[in-house]
């Protein structure tokens, strides 16, 4: 395989620019490690300057990227395979090229004033195919795949109305710094985007172990050292490099991405309802949470603190509309759930609602209750039109669930909880009126209540 990666771009490869076609990731599990923030430099200045000149000439990011490779490439067996998974599935090329179009201006931008390698920017392929709201197994979440605790280490906020693991700002700064802190501890990229995968301390004991046996310590005399994702997980980025290098050469037609912004920041004033902002926005719901995937709840919430992304154009309709908005903005409010006899049943008809609308407003799996001290979004009523939820409410509310409690004909429902002593009681009576009548009438009594049976305890 042909390693075509720096600073050459010929004109049939633009050309290809033109046509369709990019992809979603299938595996896009990755426990990110945990640190604070640190920096360092990547990109010689002499590179960055020549890239400052041709990046106003350049109409498409893919050609802009190309333009500041800037990591030392690898060749080998792993590299060939993953060029033949990508190069041969057109479609997952093109939903992930359909999402990073939402994205890639912003990320590339960001790397140039970090003087960081341009290449980054294909990592979210790698990680999750540029689908804001991937989750793993490993509770890595975002584009970024950040797990909580490196989010909290480079503070992204995460609580019951906000994830800003995939937040689209928050998210590709943190990763960012994040990169820079790991190239910092080891001078090399490639040993950077090792631990970003495995963890820096991995990387740094298997460093110790080749040295200690007098071995080399670069990324491939390290890959038998590591798990087999993480010695995929650079070989991966090589291949998606070398087919956006040259997609003609491996029959890949990449769409057009244009190498401008996608998107701006909007201020808001007070809380808004998802709905109602991506309608003032003359946006679908499913765009507006494609800009705005961090928002967990119909509600946002945050007022001056917490700003929207929008496309440009849909920007200026929403300050338009919002102008002339004479109805409510947000139709959502809080309620602490204060012990049991407070159910999904009876909030709903508290709050002049259905129990489904509460379920889905707050997530709640059907056949389960909410704890007591549990913050929940139920709908505004007339006292609290006009009030916003408090910071600290935002801050700090928690949503803790329970088998439901439920309420039949009069009479407490046994699933998943033990009869009482008074309970079995009246079950024995039943089951001994039950026989009587049975004797008597010589057939056993269809309406029979069973008591339920009981473990032994050994001993």
């Amino acid at each position: 395989m042909q390693n075509l990666t720096r600073n050459t771009v010929s004109l049939a490869a633009l050309a290809c620019l033109l046509a369709p076609a990019i992809s979603q990731a299938n595996d896009y599990s990755t426990e990110t490690p945990t640190q604070a923030y640190g920096a360092v430099a990547a990109k010689p200045a002499t590179a960055l300057s020549a890239f400052k000149t041709d990046e106003l000439k350049e109409s498409n990011v893919w050609g802009r990227i190309r333009s500041g490779y800037a990591i030392p490439d690898i060749d080998n067996a792993l590299v060939s395979k993953h060029v033949t998974w990508y190069s041969t599935r057109p479609d997952h090329i093109a939903r992930t090229s359909a999402r990073a179009s939402r994205y890639m201006f912003h990320i590339v931008q960001e790397l140039e004033k970090r003087n960081m390698p341009t290449e980054l920017a294909l990592l979210p392929i790698i990680e999750s195919a540029f689908n804001p709201q991937a989750y793993s197994s490993a509770n890595a979440s975002g584009m970024w795949q950040f797990v909580p605790g490196t989010g909290k280490d480079y503070n992204l906020k995460q609580n019951m109305f906000k994830d800003e693991r995939r937040g689209v700002l928050a998210s590709t700064d943190a990763a960012l710094s994040y990169l820079q802190k790991l190239y910092g501890m080891f001078g090399d990229w490639q040993l950077a985007l090792a631990a970003y995968n495995w963890g820096e301390g991995n990387v740094q004991k298997a460093i110790k172990k080749n040295q200690s046996l007098g071995k080399p310590t670069d990324f491939e005399s390290l890959a038998e050292l590591m798990p087999a994702e993480t010695r995929n997980y650079v070989p991966k980025l090589q291949a998606v490099k070398n087919i956006i290098a040259n997609p003609a050469q491996y029959g890949v037609a990449l769409p057009a991405i244009d190498n401008q912004a996608y998107f701006t920041t909007v201020d808001k004033t007070s809380d808004i309802d998802l709905t109602i902002a991506a309608q003032l926005a003359e946006l679908s719901i499913d765009e507006f949470k494609a800009l705005n995937p961090q928002f967990n709840r119909p509600v946002i919430t945050g007022g001056e603190q917490t700003k929207i992304l929008l496309p440009k154009e849909n920007a200026a309709k929403f300050t338009t509309n919002l102008a002339t908005w004479g109805n409510k903005l947000s139709t959502w409010t809080t309620h602490k759930i204060t012990g049991a006899k407070e159910s999904i049943a009876s909030l709903a008809s508290r709050f002049g609602t259905t129990p489904d609308v509460i379920r889905q407003a707050n997530n709640i799996p059907a056949r389960s209750g909410v704890k007591a001290g549990s913050t929940i979004l139920v709908p505004k009523i007339s006292t609290s039109s006009n009030t916003d939820i408090a910071e600290h409410i935002v801050d700090n509310a928690v949503l803790a669930l329970e088998a439901e409690r439920t309420v039949r004909a009069g009479k407490r429902s046994s699933r998943n909880e033990p009869m009482s002593g008074a309970q079995k009681l009246k079950a024995r009576a039943a089951n001994a009126v039950a026989e009587i009548k049975s004797r008597v009438t010589g057939k056993r009594a269809k309406t029979m209540v069973a008591e339920p049976k009981t473990r032994k305890r050994a001993g």
